[in-house]
């Protein structure tokens, strides 16, 4: 008779999802999926293009935007602490930075401060404001740079701003590498320390960083490649090393399955923020339904509400990281992209729903 951690520890669907990443394109894939009794993890893919090896289950990977859930995190633990006001003016906190007076706590996290994106700003109507490089060869050629957090918020406000502040939504990093800047100025220490001391010691995630001009993905890890143009010619590059200060507090991370997990289910299970924080954290705003720091998604009637933010570096890497409302059951992913032609953003849409689903609505999933 096979009980249920059997089926759960070897549930075909789990790699069938996997193995539909690398038939979309992508080079490797490693994910992590936990319940409130059992763990599971795998990889699909290669590590090496030319290789045949499999990415490392516990490999680190630059993990991206996952980042903007610590920072929003450590912003709220400082609400908390009543050394911050959600509601109230940033610019009482940093005033050399000129920032409008109308812009508050809350609105850098649930991006409605209409702060410019100094990755580069998307119209509506289809025109693009460029900042600092960020896809490309310009990027490719720039991407060990190192970047100083007020040089790329001074940067931002040197531009127009998106909208007025507080009157409509837009996603912009902006406003998470300012949430970086103010967590230093009101908790008194640099942004790495605080995040370090606040949520990284506490829950023992000795492989997660989230601050400082690293360019090397510790071992073990696996090798993300970036199909770009050069003129006439279509290139590819591995982009292993890139420069963590490109994004800090916005997505400047590099994390592992494990540590992931970790943190989102602490985060969901009410381990990091008062109940009344989680709450305002998890409440939806915007045409995404955007938190604080997170996005909330309802999957339907049979599979119910998940909390997630994914991450992605400019090229060659992204990151999964999704949570029942509980946190009691988590799926987390590293992904690296190879040297075909399919494009990432449109090739992960279905193969991450069948993933999400597999995971949150299957046999196994918690009702």
């Amino acid at each position: 008779m096979t009980n249920s951690t059997d089926i759960y520890r070897n549930r075909p669907e789990l790699r069938e999802a996997m193995q539909a990443f690398i038939d979309a394109g992508f080079a490797g894939v490693t994910l992590r999926v936990h319940d409130d009794q059992v763990e599971w993890a795998g990889s699909a893919g290669v590590r090496e293009l030319g290789g045949t090896a499999s990415p490392p289950v516990d490999g680190r990977f630059w993990a991206g935007s996952v980042a903007k859930t610590f920072t929003a995190t450590a912003v709220l633990q400082l609400v908390a602490e009543e050394k911050l006001g959600l509601d109230a003016p940033v610019a009482d906190h940093l005033p050399g930075l000129a920032l409008d007076q109308r812009i508050t706590v809350r609105m850098l996290l649930q991006h409605t401060s209409g702060l410019f994106n100094y990755t580069g700003e998307y119209y509506p109507d289809g025109t693009f404001a460029p900042g600092i490089p960020a896809v490309g060869k310009e990027w490719v050629d720039s991407r060990l740079r190192t970047y100083r957090p007020r040089e790329l918020v001074e940067l931002a406000l040197s531009k127009p701003a998106r909208f007025e502040p507080g009157t409509d939504w837009s996603y912009s990093n902006t406003n998470y590498t300012v949430a970086a800047l103010l967590i230093e100025q009101v908790a008194g220490g640099a942004y790495g320390e605080q995040l370090q001391r606040r949520i990284l010691q506490p829950l023992g995630l000795r492989d997660t960083q989230l601050a400082g001009d690293i360019t090397d993905l510790p071992e073990p890890h696996a090798h993300g490649y970036y199909r770009y143009q050069d003129g006439d010619e279509w290139k590819v590059e591995d982009v292993s090393r890139q420069n963590l200060s490109m994004l800090p507090g916005a997505g400047a991370a590099i994390s592992t399955t494990k540590d992931l997990h970790t943190f989102f289910a602490a985060l969901n299970g009410g381990k990091l923020l008062p109940a009344p924080l989680l709450d305002e954290m998890r409440t939806p705003k915007g045409p995404i339904d955007y938190g604080l720091g997170l996005f909330i998604q309802d999957l339907g009637p049979d599979c119910g509400t998940v909390y997630h933010h994914n991450g992605g570096a400019p090229g060659g890497y992204g990151a999964l990281m999704y949570s029942s409302p509980d946190g009691t059951r988590t799926l987390t992913a590293g992904l690296t992209t190879g040297d075909g032609e399919a494009n990432p953003a449109e090739a992960l849409p279905p193969v991450l729903d069948a993933l999400i689903r597999a995971v949150f609505c299957g046999p196994h999933a918690a009702r």
